[in-house]
């Protein structure tokens, strides 16, 4: 090794002996080896100089060349990291941590490698453990109080922090010693309560978000970011899983948390490319987050202001699409220098993710500072780029948040400028706008509506009107359409479309869904004669794997014959992940439910799915139905669709059915199916309208 690696290697290893930290040569033989080496894999140095690193793998990787490999992705990419097996020279293995980076000198020639190697066996245990104590919870739990204290009999001495929150309410059920220590305080003061309630803005943010996204999709979540707790600024590393109960309207969020603050110091000691976009070179959203946490803490210090800006290029995509990511990449890489050239020498750059840039703007004296700095920024970016022949015309739509008050963290302050953004897209594009007080009164009014859903789900404040469906011959009642009514205690009754939008964002539709089957099912048995009971599911159900398993276990639950049970689905469902959601209909239809299309003519490709799969029912879109006395355009698709179900052999049900002479006209045309307030306005199962 040349004396430049030798002075590199000689400031990486100083004094660490908590890691294995070595040289090695171009061919992956030990050119250099630290105590820390020597601690953790038992040879002296001059047992292992010049011999090849795979010393360390099992036989049957030496004969893979599995050693060689990791080189080989070290050097293409610029590090290998990944976890394994090796060997110690008694012959005993750990499972280790391993880093591997690629060193060059100025003139961009390969010098060697540097490798860290960190043995977390015990770690990779506790992970195990965590992993089966969950698992084991899932099959075992039947209440609060009893996932509870098993959880707590499982983790309460393992030193990762727990904590389980309810899935619904978002208060924290359970939190293990390591927990108490990490956030400075002790179980009592935590359980019972909202992360909100007893933690920082800052940690409850990041634990929300992370718990949001379990909620919204199954698997395992992994988020790490730094941020500030009872010792200080420590980067954790956190897992979040949605945990299923033994019901299917009963559901857990499990967060373990880990200070990885240590690990992540030692390896930031062999390379600094953690903290910057490897497309553009630009910070990166860690190191933008960072800066924007400096820039605030120094806003009271020197009576200035800090501005973030969220910035979104204007046509990429299609630039992107029509001529490909190289292209692309390149444009990125021009972009991100006009934006870097406009900007002050103490302003922060970043690329956060696609085209999406972020900006921080410390020690600002007033708005003109920004306006200035924002229209800069959109006429750098006007001029065409030239890349490889082809002149591409982007543009820059750009959202600003000023700090002040309320807009105390960096999370919050980069929502606002992303509210700001979307403001300014949806305003024409090409163009900044500020975040307004308007913008958050409307994100804080759902988020009112969030929380007081949650309450309602756990309240029973939801209730299931039923609207009578009926023949042409007005003389029975076949079925009703269950529609979901939320008796609010302070706004009263509010109506689906002011609430399931939101529902469905946030995650909370799968429990939505799962009490509307489970209710329509339980009050259909109880009804007289042989009436069908419709349910709506919502596209956001068809990503939960466990849908057909909950459609079961209503019908299960209520003993209600599968043929009194239909499902309603929109055109949606079908645009989505065509072939997957087929499938799944295609199981519904397996345990006998009946399948209906609702608002029919409304999509794209509403002849398609009439191929791809045979509906029991096609439900004609009220808007046709409210038009077609003064719209022919209306009425010739309503005979089309009726048409085509007697070709088809379908019902047809005509819904928003509102006067006779629609009613009449309807029949006329061969509809065999109507709902609407001519025969009933939705109303619960008690006081239902039962015969005509």
């Amino acid at each position: 090794m040349n004396n430049n690696s030798d002075v590199m290697y000689r400031l990486l290893v100083q004094s660490v002996v908590d890691y294995a930290i070595y040289m090695l040569n171009t061919d992956g033989t030990v050119a250099n080896w630290n105590t820390g080496a020597q601690r953790a894999k038992g040879y002296r140095e001059e047992e292992v100089l010049g011999k090849h690193f795979s010393l360390f793998y099992s036989h049957e990787e030496r004969l893979n060349k599995a050693a060689d490999a990791n080189l080989g992705i070290a050097l293409k990419t610029g590090r290998y990291e990944g976890e394994g097996w090796r060997y110690r020279k008694d012959g005993s293995a750990f499972w280790a941590h391993v880093v591997i980076d690629a060193i060059y000198d100025e003139q961009r020639r390969l010098l060697g490698f540097a490798k860290v190697t960190h043995d977390i066996t015990e770690r990779r245990e506790y992970e195990q453990q965590i992993t089966r104590a969950r698992d084991l919870a899932v099959a075992q739990s039947e209440s609060v109080t009893s996932i509870s204290r098993f959880l707590d009999t499982v983790i309460g001495n393992i030193p990762s922090c727990v904590i389980v929150e309810d899935a619904i309410t978002r208060k924290i059920l359970l939190v293990n010693r390591k927990a108490e220590h990490l956030f400075g305080t002790v179980k009592s003061s935590m359980q019972g309560k909202k992360p909100h309630e007893c933690m920082t803005p800052e940690l409850s943010d990041y634990f929300n978000a992370l718990a949001d996204t379990a909620l919204r999709s199954e698997g395992i979540h992994k988020s790490e970011q730094q941020l500030l707790t009872a010792h200080g600024e420590r980067v954790l590393h956190t897992r979040a899983a949605m945990i299923h109960g033994g019901d299917a309207r009963t559901h857990y969020v499990m967060l373990i948390v880990d200070d990885v603050t240590d690990q992540r110091e030692a390896d930031a000691r062999i390379h600094h490319m953690a903290h910057h976009d490897n497309l553009t070179s630009l910070p990166n959203r860690v190191l933008f987050r960072q800066r924007l946490s400096d820039a605030l803490r120094q806003d009271g210090a020197n009576a200035k202001r800090t501005a973030t800006l969220c910035l979104d290029l204007d046509n990429f995509k299609n630039v992107n699409d029509a001529l490909g990511h190289q292209i692309g990449d390149e444009l990125l890489r021009s972009i991100g220098r006009r934006l870097r050239a406009v900007l002050r020498e103490q302003d922060t750059l970043a690329r956060i993710g696609g085209d999406e840039f972020a900006i921080v703007l410390p020690g600002l004296t007033e708005n003109a500072e920004v306006d200035a700095i924002a229209n800069r920024l959109i006429e750098a970016v006007h001029p065409p780029v030239n890349i490889e022949g082809h002149h591409l015309s982007v543009g820059l739509s750009v959202g600003i948040a000023l700090a002040e008050g309320k807009l105390a963290t960096p999370e919050h302050l980069l929502r606002c400028a992303d509210m700001a953004l979307y403001e300014a897209k949806r305003n024409g594009r090409n163009r900044f706008e500020y975040f307004t007080a308007a913008m958050d009164e409307m994100a804080r009014m759902r988020r009112t509506i969030e929380n007081d859903l949650r309450d309602a789900i756990s309240g029973r404040q939801l209730r299931l009107y039923y609207q009578p469906i009926t023949d042409g011959e007005l003389k029975t009642i076949l079925g009703y359409e269950a529609l979901m009514r939320w008796h609010h205690p302070q706004r009263g009754i509010i109506l689906p479309g002011d609430f399931i939008p939101i529902a469905e964002e946030t995650g909370l539709i799968h429990s939505l869904g799962a009490y509307a089957l489970y209710e329509a099912c339980r009050e259909a048995k109880s009804w007289t004669g042989e009436q069908t009971v419709s349910v709506n599911l919502s596209p956001i159900q068809f990503k939960n794997s466990g849908l057909i398993s909950i459609v079961e276990g209503a019908l299960q639950e209520s003993g209600l014959p599968p043929s009194r049970l239909e499902v309603e689905i929109t055109e949606s469902v079908l645009l989505d992940d065509t072939l997957g959601n087929i499938r799944t209909l295609q199981s519904l239809k397996a345990l006998g439910v009946l399948i209906a299309l609702d608002d029919f003519g409304t999509g794209y490709s509403s002849l398609s799915y009439l191929r791809s799969f045979p509906f029991d029912k096609i439900k004609i879109d009220k808007s046709f139905i409210n038009d077609m006395a003064d719209s022919r355009e209306a009425l010739a698709i309503i005979r089309a669709i009726t048409g085509m179900s007697r070709s088809l052999d379908i019902q047809i049900t005509a819904e928003g059915v509102e006067s006779a002479e629609q009613f009449a006209k309807l029949r006329e045309e061969g509809c065999t199916l109507f709902q609407g307030y001519l025969f009933g306005r939705p109303q619960p199962a008690e006081t239902r309208l039962t015969s005509l």
